[in-house]
C-alpha cells in the first residue's frame, strides 16, 4: 500500500503556504497601478520601489536555509510569518512614495524566511517514497496563489469601488489566516543544535546547484517583467481595462493542466524530463507574448506560460533537493528561492527601466532573450550536471 501523500500536516502546510502567497499576490499586479495613480510614479520609479522587496527576500533567504536547518523549524516559521503579517499594515498607513517603498522593502525579509521554513517543513512531513510528487504538488500552492491572487484582486478592486486600502486590509486578514493554519501544524520533537564547525558558503547556498540557479534566474527574470507590467501594459497599449483577471485565470488553468500531465513523471522521478518540457513551453509562451501585440496573443501566452512554469518550477525544486544532503534541505530550498528572487527582482527593475525609456515591447523582447539564454544554458550544462550528481 502506497504511503499517504495528503496527510494532515501536509494539508496544513500546503494551505498555509497558499494563504501566505495569496495574501502577497493579491496586491502585486495592482501595485504599479496604485503607485502610478496614488503617487504619480513613472515606470522607472515603480521598478525601484517594487524591486526592494525582492532584494530583501533574496538577502534574507541566503541565511534562512542555515537557520531552518539548525533551529526548530516550526518556531522559525511562526515568528517569521507573524512579522510578515504585521508589516501589511505599513501599506495601509504609508502616505508617501518614500514611506511605501520602505515598508515594501522591509516586507521582503520575513516573506523570504517564511517561504524557506514552510517549504522545508513540507518536505519533513512528506513520506520519502512520495517526496518528488509531494514537492510538485506543494509548488502548486505557490503557483495557484500566484495565478488566483491577481484574478480576484481585479474583481475585488471593482467590488471595493477602486479602494486599494480595502484590498490591503483583505490581504492582511488572509495573511493572518495563513498564520493560524501554520500554528496548527504538529511536528515531532527534534533536538536542533547549531553546528559547531566553521561555517562554509555551502551552508548558505547550495554550491552544487549553481548551474540550476543560473537557469532559474533567467526564467524568473522573464516572469518578473511580464507579471509586473502586464496590467499597465494591457491598459495603456491594448486598451484592456478589465482583462488582467482573465490573463491570470488562463495562467492558472495552464498551471493546473501541467500538474495533471506532469504528476506521473514526478512519481517516476523523471525530474529532468519535466524541467525540459517546462523550459521549452514557457519560452514559447514568452515568444507569443512579445511577438503578438493584440488581445489574442495576450491571453494565449498566459495559458502557455502557466503550462510551462507548472512543469518547470517543481522540477527545479526537486533538482535542488535531490542534489542536497538530508541536513541541507533548508539550504536547498533557500537556494532555489534565492535564485528565483534574484531573477525576479532584476526583471522588475530592468523591466521598469526598459519600458520607461524604450517602451513595453523592448522590455518584453528582452525578457524573451533572457529566457532563451536560460533554456540554452539548461540543455547545454544544467540537465547533464543534475543527472550525474543527483543523490536520490
Amino acid at each position: 500500500m502506497a504511503d499517504k501523500l495528503w496527510n494532515s500536516n501536509y494539508l496544513r502546510i500546503w494551505t498555509g503556504n497558499f494563504l501566505l502567497n495569496f495574501s502577497f499576490t493579491l496586491i502585486v499586479p495592482l501595485l504599479p497601478l496604485y503607485l502610478s495613480d496614488r503617487f504619480g510614479a513613472g515606470n522607472d520609479a515603480i521598478g525601484m520601489a517594487l524591486a526592494g522587496y525582492t532584494v530583501m527576500a533574496l538577502l534574507t533567504r541566503l541565511f534562512s536555509g542555515y537557520i531552518v536547518d539548525n533551529y526548530p523549524r516550526k518556531a522559525v516559521l511562526i515568528v517569521c510569518n507573524l512579522i510578515f503579517c504585521l508589516l501589511f499594515f505599513g501599506y495601509i498607513v504609508a502616505g508617501s512614495l518614500t514611506l511605501f517603498t520602505i515598508f515594501r522593502t522591509l516586507h521582503g525579509s520575513p516573506f523570504g524566511a517564511t517561504t524557506v521554513a514552510a517549504s522545508t517543513v513540507a518536505i519533513d512531513v512528506l513520506p520519502s517514497s512520495r517526496r518528488s510528487e509531494g514537492i510538485g504538488y506543494y509548488g502548486l500552492s505557490n503557483n495557484l496563489a500566484t495565478a488566483l491572487g491577481p484574478v480576484l484582486a481585479i474583481y475585488m478592486l471593482h467590488a471595493f469601488n477602486g479602494s486599494f486600502q480595502a484590498l490591503f486590509w483583505l490581504s492582511t486578514a488572509i495573511s493572518f489566516a495563513g498564520l493560524a493554519v501554520d500554528a496548527s501544524i504538529k511536528l515531532p520533537a527534534r533536538d536542533f543544535k547549531p553546528e559547531k564547525q566553521l561555517l562554509s558558503l555551502d551552508r548558505f547556498f547550495l554550491l552544487k546547484g549553481w548551474r540550476e540557479a543560473l537557469a532559474m534566474m533567467c526564467f524568473s527574470f522573464s516572469y518578473g517583467v511580464v507579471s509586473t507590467y502586464v496590467a499597465i501594459y494591457g491598459r495603456e497599449e491594448l486598451g484592456i481595462t478589465g482583462g488582467t483577471g482573465i490573463f491570470f485565470s488562463l495562467f492558472a488553468v495552464g498551471l493546473i493542466v501541467s500538474r495533471l500531465t506532469g504528476a506521473k513523471a514526478l512519481r517516476a522521478n523523471r525530474v529532468s524530463h519535466n524541467a525540459s518540457v517546462g523550459c521549452l513551453v514557457s519560452m514559447a509562451g514568452y515568444l507569443v507574448f512579445a511577438a503578438i501585440s493584440n488581445p489574442a496573443g495576450y491571453y494565449l501566452s498566459a495559458f502557455i506560460i502557466g503550462l510551462g512554469n507548472g512543469h518547470m518550477y517543481p522540477a527545479f525544486q526537486n533538482m535542488f533537493v535531490n542534489l542536497a544532503e538530508n541536513n541541507q534541505r533548508g539550504t536547498a530550498n533557500s537556494s532555489i528561492l534565492t535564485s528565483w528572487d534574484a531573477g525576479l527582482g532584476l526583471g522588475v527593475l530592468f523591466g521598469g527601466l526598459l519600458s520607461e525609456h524604450f517602451g513595453y515591447h523592448i522590455a518584453f523582447w528582452a525578457a524573451l532573450a533572457v529566457n532563451a539564454a536560460g533554456v540554452a544554458w539548461y540543455f547545454l550544462r544544467t540537465r547533464s550536471h543534475f543527472e550525474r550528481n543527483k543523490l536520490r
